[in-house]
């Protein structure tokens, strides 16, 4: 028991990033909604692939500085999010107050699979979506004609997810004549800081740990961006998931958390893992060595 702890609190150090909540992710699409689009065609060429077959659908993704200059300085966004297990969406004002916000949970599917099931979790997301964006405005008490616009994740995530949410975007959009803002998440997360801690100034390092991702950026200005590193091999959120299967924890909310929690009681000393890339000079970072380690552990204690 001791050394299974201390496997979870070997992952849990460094998960040194918390995810931001979605309405801040909205938050900052909504601050920042007049200036210079987001360009991160060096971070995601999956993200760049999808994007490209949304551009060249019959719906205009126009550029935030020239969405909503008719509204003034007072506007509301209706933000939707679908990127990966969670079904979400929030209403923000112009100045960042959060007006209201829905997360459904795809809990119970992430236990029966043992992870995400790009499949079962977009059937997932269309059971929901409907009443996840009416149950955002009625909490809000609006209604789509109140809305100025409406920001949707178009990636990085998985494309059968985030199609969900962007259909539903369109059909709102397109019911009421408003403009549709797509938003790459990663730079919504890296944005997070700026409204947390009001005197954060451009330029500044940005560390983004968000399942999939594992980037290590500098951050310039507004829609310009230099990435420093990133993972040569495995996603954090892989070594995260496959770590906690191979010690059968509850999957219900990933195995991030489910790491986090066993490694509270951990012994950081039990077991000696090296450190990946430690002879290497640049900022990239490596777990599928460390996770080998950890699954070759486990093997030989019988966990």
């Amino acid at each position: 028991m001791v050394a299974l702890m201390a496997i979870s609190f070997t992952f849990s150090r460094l998960n040194i990033l918390l995810k931001p909540s979605f309405p801040y992710s909205v938050r900052t699409l909504s601050t920042h909604l007049r200036l210079q689009p987001p360009s991160w065609s060096s971070l995601s060429s999956p993200f760049n692939s999808f994007a490209a077959r949304l551009s060249s659908s019959n719906f205009d993704f126009r550029k935030p500085q020239d969405e909503i200059s008719g509204y003034g300085d007072d506007f509301l966004i209706l933000g939707i999010e679908t990127s990966c297990d969670d079904t979400a969406a929030a209403v923000v004002r112009s100045n960042g107050e959060i007006l209201s916000q829905v997360v459904s949970s795809q809990a119970d599917l992430l236990a029966q699979y043992g992870g995400v099931a790009p499949k079962m979790s977009e059937e997932a997301h269309s059971k929901v979506i409907d009443q996840v964006v009416q149950e955002t405005l009625d909490k809000a008490k609006l209604t789509e004609i109140d809305l100025s616009a409406v920001g949707v994740t178009i990636g990085p995530g998985l494309s059968l997810c985030l199609r969900v949410g962007v259909r539903k975007a369109r059909k709102i959009a397109g019911s009421f004549n408003l403009p549709i803002v797509g938003v790459h998440h990663m730079e919504a997360h890296a944005l997070v800081a700026r409204l947390i801690e009001r005197e954060l100034q451009f330029p500044f390092l940005a560390l983004l740990i968000s399942g999939g991702h594992n980037l290590l950026i500098l951050a310039h200005d507004l829609g310009h961006y230099v990435q420093l590193g990133t993972s040569i091999d495995d996603a954090i959120g892989e070594a995260y998931d496959k770590t906690a299967r191979w010690l059968g924890l509850d999957m219900r909310r990933s195995g991030g958390p489910a790491l986090e929690e066993l490694a509270q009681e951990g012994d950081a000393e039990s077991v000696k893992f090296s450190v990946p890339m430690k002879q290497h000079k640049d900022c990239n970072f490596s777990y599928a060595g460390l996770k080998t380690q950890v699954r070759l552990t486990i093997e030989s204690r019988n966990m």
